[in-house]
């Protein structure tokens, strides 16, 4: 299973980035096979619904789990639909984050940002 994490450079020691739309790359952490992959995200964290296209492209991608801090309404609504599910992301690394999922540590993400 691929699980998805927004984080501001590509390293898997990169802290998890505190905007899923905004961030400018996306780790991808493969649970079978632990290889560890990066979507580009840059030009697109620029503009505005980000989130969004974000969502689509993870999507796409096969993603199914993605941990975060928090996340925006819209691309939850995308994310969904798509039946991927958002997860809260916890201090700590990559390594600890993906541990605290396999180990059901984590909880579902259940408030999502609005539009200011």
């Amino acid at each position: 299973m691929k699980i998805a994490f927004p984080v501001s450079e590509k390293s898997i020691n990169a802290d998890i980035h505190d905007s899923f739309g905004r961030a400018p790359y996306f780790l991808i952490y493969n649970t079978i096979s632990k290889e560890v992959d990066y979507l580009d995200h840059r030009t697109v964290a620029a503009q505005g619904g980000s989130g969004i296209r974000a969502a689509q492209v993870l999507a796409d991608y096969g993603i199914k789990i993605i941990i975060t801090s928090q996340c925006g309404e819209n691309a939850e609504k995308f994310l969904r639909s798509a039946e991927v599910l958002i997860y809260k992301s916890i201090s700590g690394s990559i390594y600890d984050n993906v541990d605290a999922y396999q180990n059901n540590r984590l909880r579902v993400l259940s408030e999502f940002k609005t539009r200011d």
